[in-house]
């Protein structure tokens, strides 16, 4: 459905976002429609102007418009499209309103507007909440995932936040990461609704299991995964990322894909105790990813890639870059669930006029889809 990633040589730099063919159906996204178009999930206001409309038997045509005031790569075009289409108020249809929408993986500007409805306003007043918390959501993870992966390009991004939040938010944040540019994510659900699954390394947890033995674990990873599986393994269990390394690729060969460096930011790797006084020390840090680099090439296992991960940000990957530090590909957590790019709505028209709040104002974007 979305073509492979490649390199934008007319801005010789990263591909722009993906862009789906198609949007999204909306039953892929499985919304509680009904407790949705009874307002459960919305803020009350929006709930009781709805009754009050009702109440005096006005039902006016409005013309909403939804836009942030950020610099933004937009996701969740297609969620809020699916509430539109599902949840509105009983006797109303999808036919009755005119949307228009950006795409997902669109690039908007401060104050651009990215949906418009027009409509009877009774129909969607309930669902306001929804929208514009979709929106905000999805965008803020393709925003920062974005950011990420233009400081990488061309190494790959590694999608890895689901342990940060809760997990019913996966499947959406992974399909942001996705349109963003990121290559892989970390659990089945992020890749459902693009048809894939997710990727993974050996984890500390299993080799704690095989009793602290990185290479048996790994060498058990290998086993039991199908030949198409890539095998990562995680090199700093002992605190030796050079001595690991080593190790698992004398025992797999050309089994193996890579390594993972994720040593603790409070940890300083036993390879470099005889290096430290002009560098910071801590972490996976630039001297230690050449320190692997050097060893592993050095008997042989050029073939053997580098994947750096544990506190990486968009700024600390562009200083690896900017001193040439070989590493493959980010595994990247946390930092992309950071920042706020919170979505508002407004009422611009009521019954073609314009009226709206001082400050506000329908505002035009040539780059709005009508959504079918």
């Amino acid at each position: 459905m979305i073509p492979p990633q490649t390199p934008d040589d007319t801005l010789g730099g990263p591909p722009p976002p993906l862009r789906p063919e198609s949007r999204l159906d909306p039953g892929i996204f499985q919304l509680p429609a009904e407790r949705m178009r009874a307002g459960y999930y919305s803020d009350k206001y929006f709930v009781r102007a709805r009754e009050v409309l009702e109440s005096a038997g006005r039902n006016p045509d409005v013309t909403m418009q939804v836009f942030q005031k950020k610099e933004a790569w937009v996701a969740g075009t297609d969620e809020a499209i699916a509430i539109l289409k599902l949840c509105l108020t009983e006797g109303f249809s999808f036919e009755d309103l005119e949307v228009d929408a950006l795409r997902d993986g669109h690039r908007a500007r401060p104050w651009e507007p990215v949906l418009r409805i027009r409509g009877p306003y009774a129909a969607f007043a309930h669902l306001e909440t929804l929208y514009v918390g979709v929106l905000a959501r999805r965008t803020r993870i393709a925003t920062n995932t974005r950011v990420v992966v233009e400081a990488a390009w061309p190494r790959p991004v590694l999608f890895f936040p689901a342990r940060h939040d809760h997990w019913m938010v996966q499947t959406g944040d992974g399909w942001a990461a996705h349109v963003a540019g990121a290559i892989g994510v970390s659990t089945d659900a992020q890749a459902s609704w693009w048809g894939s699954e997710g990727t993974g390394t050996v984890p500390h947890a299993l080799i704690a299991a095989f009793g602290g033995d990185t290479v048996a674990a790994t060498r058990a990873f290998a086993e039991a995964m199908d030949d198409d599986v890539r095998v990562i393994s995680l090199v700093d269990f002992d605190n030796d990322c050079v001595g690991t390394s080593l190790a698992v690729a004398r025992d797999l060969g050309k089994r193996l894909w890579g390594v993972r460096l994720d040593t603790a930011s409070t940890m300083v790797d036993r390879s470099l105790a005889e290096e430290m006084g002009d560098f910071d020390p801590r972490g996976v840090n630039p001297r230690l990813v050449h320190r692997v680099r050097d060893a592993l090439d050095a008997q042989g296992f050029d073939h053997v890639r580098i994947v750096a991960s544990g506190g990486f940000t968009a700024e600390k990957i562009r200083s690896f870059d900017a001193e040439g530090v070989p590493v493959d590909a980010y595994g990247v957590g946390s930092a992309l669930m950071g920042g706020a790019w919170d979505y508002t709505a407004d009422v611009v028209r009521v019954e073609g006029r314009d009226v709206a709040k001082r400050g506000r104002w329908h505002r035009d974007n040539p780059a709005l889809e009508r959504v079918e």
